[in-house]
């Protein structure tokens, strides 16, 4: 704690520190530091001080900030209940009721996935897994964020270490184990979001079909849910980074935050 009472930023956030340069002192956006600081000060601060705040922030926030306004965009936040428990298999696995039941050939649940609407992603997980565990029994559990992500993808679920056989994109047959070593998976959660269109890439695979690039899900519940939109709604044809997204999304929320009576959350 500095003598002014604020917490200085601690730089363990992913999406920050995916943006440093090899070799560079850490930069924070101004908007985010800003954000975060007024969130760590002792004190709370007076509506008049919060929303000045607030306003800069989307400012700063670049092109990102037009994307706040989009009509497309779901609410930054949502009902949180009920909780949306998730079942533990004899895989050991946390497993949601609406994953993708299949025979798991990519390109076949890519075209259910596409012929419904949604976006289809891959989800590596393994046992015993703190992060996969605190993913579902803490973010997906929260009811506005597990609807978002259901309603809008076809996700399966693989395991790191598994033995199924999965047909790759290119008709590759290989255990989950082999797929993940081919993939270059070595994190879990892992998703990999694909684009939302194949054609042209018929005997392809890999990263020259993927949307994005891979994200390990050790977020909390915001950066979590602002990533499933940012990739449903291909904002990334906008702009590249996620970070100036996520900023413009935390001023919502911050937003929110600064109306009298509203918390930010609904139950």
């Amino acid at each position: 704690m500095r003598d002014d009472g604020v917490r200085p930023l601690a730089f363990s956030d992913p999406i920050l520190l995916r943006g440093l340069r090899e070799g560079s002192d850490p930069v924070v956006p101004p908007a985010r530091r800003m954000l975060y600081t007024a969130r760590m000060r002792s004190k709370p601060l007076s509506p008049a001080w919060h929303a000045l705040l607030v306003g800069l922030a989307i400012l700063l926030a670049g092109p990102a900030g037009a994307h706040a306004t989009d009509p497309a965009l779901p609410p930054p936040v949502g009902p949180v209940l009920p909780r949306v428990e998730a079942a533990r298999a004899e895989d050991g696995l946390y497993h949601q009721s609406w994953f993708q039941l299949s025979f798991l050939n990519l390109k076949e649940d890519f075209a259910e996935a596409k012929a419904q609407g949604k976006r289809f992603a891959v989800l590596f997980e393994q046992r015993g897994c703190p992060y996969c565990a605190h993913m579902h029994t803490e973010v997906l559990a929260q009811k506005y964020i597990n609807d978002y992500v259901r309603e809008n993808f076809t996700i399966l679920q693989l395991d790191l270490w598994g033995a199924r056989e999965v047909t790759d994109f290119d008709g590759t047959v290989l255990a989950e184990r082999a797929l993940a070593e081919r993939w270059g998976v070595i994190f879990t959660p892992t998703v990999v979001f694909f684009k939302d269109d194949l054609a042209g890439l018929d005997g392809k695979w890999g990263r020259e079909l993927e949307a994005i690039e891979r994200l390990p899900l050790s977020f909390g519940r915001d950066t979590f849910y602002d990533l499933f939109v940012w990739v449903r709604l291909k904002l990334y044809e906008r702009d590249k980074n996620f970070q100036r997204f996520h900023i413009s999304r935390i001023a919502e929320r911050e937003a929110l935050k600064a109306v009298p009576g509203r918390s930010g959350r609904t139950n």
